[in-house]
């Protein structure tokens, strides 16, 4: 439920990191090369199955969702950090790095539009 007209921009911008996110991590599975030896449905399982569940949150802009999902992406931002640094800044893992701050702020950014409007019995 969108409480407020700006709510309709960090939804929008939100939808889009997510689905920024999840093709980062769908993209950096196959490129530059599958790591051999492992199952690419497994790999993509772990990597896509902890951020799916979100999906309808996302697109309705419900507050609790983007609070849950925020605690996730906590998760990829701190293994795409390591990734990054481990890799000497390589692009996947440092646009991965990028991507899930944005989307981690900009969830934060919409809690704070969206806040539900006060009934009026403050002191």
């Amino acid at each position: 439920m969108l409480n407020n007209p700006k709510a309709q921009i960090t939804v929008r911008a939100t939808i889009i990191l997510y689905i920024g996110v999840l093709a980062t991590l769908l993209i950096t599975t196959f490129y530059p090369a599958p790591v051999e030896g492992v199952s690419i449905p497994l790999m993509l399982a772990v990597k896509l199955v902890p951020l799916l569940p979100f999906a309808v949150t996302v697109f309705r802009g419900h507050n609790r969702g983007y609070i849950w999902m925020s605690f996730v992406v906590i998760f990829y931002f701190t293994q795409a950090v390591v990734s990054a640094w481990l890799s000497e800044g390589a692009p996947g893992p440092v646009i991965l790095t990028v991507l899930t701050f944005l989307l981690f702020t900009v969830a934060m950014i919409h809690l704070k539009v969206n806040r539900p409007v006060a009934n009026g019995n403050t002191p």
